[in-house]
């Protein structure tokens, strides 16, 4: 809640104050990062206790953590925003990580039936490969359950968190994505069938 820590029962009492107005307007509660799996117990209770008052719930993750989750819990998630970063053969180069948890997590979700909104960011130089893209695109598209695709453009926005934090920011000179390549890139995606914003 706005950066400060909070208790699980906190959250959960400050969830029902807007229980009903979520529900009228058709809203519900989405939880981020970060990596909201990091917390995974605390991110268990407050979506079960979310569901339990008629609250829709989504998380958006990049999928690293997947397996600390039982079947049972994925299904008190609505929703899941999947960021999706690359193909495997790139993934561990360009994020440090090795891509098969977020595969492996993807195919859950896929097999329980749960909605998945992938989120894309387009970066000129290191995501922005037509080849990879579409790879991504039919990987994608095979798990059946992908309801739309975000394809975000890259910024520096975040270039002061580096600062902040006294790390080499190598990303200074990277340019921002065209509007022709995001459109190539939405394309790319709806060719294979797949809603691309």
């Amino acid at each position: 809640m706005n950066g400060m820590p909070v208790t699980i029962d906190r959250a959960i009492e400050e969830l029902a104050k807007y229980r009903h107005g979520l529900k009228i307007m058709s809203g519900g509660i989405t939880l981020s990062g970060g990596e909201p799996l990091m917390q995974d117990r605390f991110v268990v209770r407050l979506l079960t206790a979310a569901k339990a008052m008629g609250v829709h719930t989504a998380i958006e993750t990049n999928g690293q953590l997947g397996e600390r989750l039982t079947d049972g819990e994925i299904e008190q998630i609505d929703l899941v925003l999947l960021g999706l970063k690359t193909i495997p053969t790139h993934h561990l180069s360009l994020t440090g990580k090795d891509m098969a948890p977020t595969l492996e997590f993807a195919r859950r979700l896929s097999r329980l039936g749960r909605r998945i909104w992938v989120r894309f960011v387009l970066v000129p130089g290191l995501t922005d490969d037509p080849k990879d893209i579409d790879e991504l695109a039919r990987s994608a598209a095979d798990l059946g359950i992908v309801e739309r695709v975000e394809v975000l453009p890259f910024h520096q926005m975040g270039r002061y968190k580096w600062k902040e934090l006294g790390k080499d920011y190598t990303l200074n000179d990277t340019e921002l994505p065209t509007p022709e390549m995001l459109k190539r890139a939405c394309d790319q995606f709806r060719a294979v069938g797949l809603k691309a914003y």
